[in-house]
């Protein structure tokens, strides 16, 4: 296991990411002042966000189901605990976006090669109406899927 967003798991056999991109702002907006430099005043932290893009190979290792599952998540707009391999808990997220591009294909118009990109931000505040049902959630994935 590389990965999980709620009961998503990213692994060799799912879906396997080959980079995980993170960037965290903070926020300084300015006020103009007569004769000075602007004044800037921290007021806290901005948006948290995670991109990571990677290359599906369905004949070899993962599935192409993967990307349904997971914008089945997105359809819900529910948030989701993302924990690394290793245990480390990254917070609650969102999905913000999934970009695929589907090349190399066979007769049937089955792509051999994908290219993927998937954005989460993170909403973590107090906010645990956001947050899904993670049984029900993966019952209704699998529900779509089969």
């Amino acid at each position: 296991m590389m990965m999980s967003l709620g009961m998503f798991v990213f692994s060799l056999s799912t879906l396997a990411y080959q980079e995980l991109q993170r960037q965290t702002d903070w926020r300084h907006p300015t006020t103009n002042r007569v004769g000075a430099n602007p004044a800037r005043q921290f007021v806290g932290k901005g948006e948290d966000t995670i991109t990571m893009p990677g290359i599906l190979l369905p004949e070899l290792a993962g599935s192409a189901m993967s990307l349904d599952a997971l914008r089945t998540m997105a359809d819900t707009g529910k948030a989701y605990p993302l924990v690394e391999g290793t245990g480390r808990i990254l917070g609650v997220w969102v999905i913000e976006s999934i970009s695929e591009t589907r090349t190399l294909f066979f007769r049937d118009g089955a792509a051999r090669r994908i290219e993927f990109s998937i954005t989460l931000k993170r909403i973590d505040d107090s906010r645990v109406d956001m947050l899904g049902n993670i049984l029900s959630t993966g019952l209704n994935i699998l529900r779509r899927l089969f």
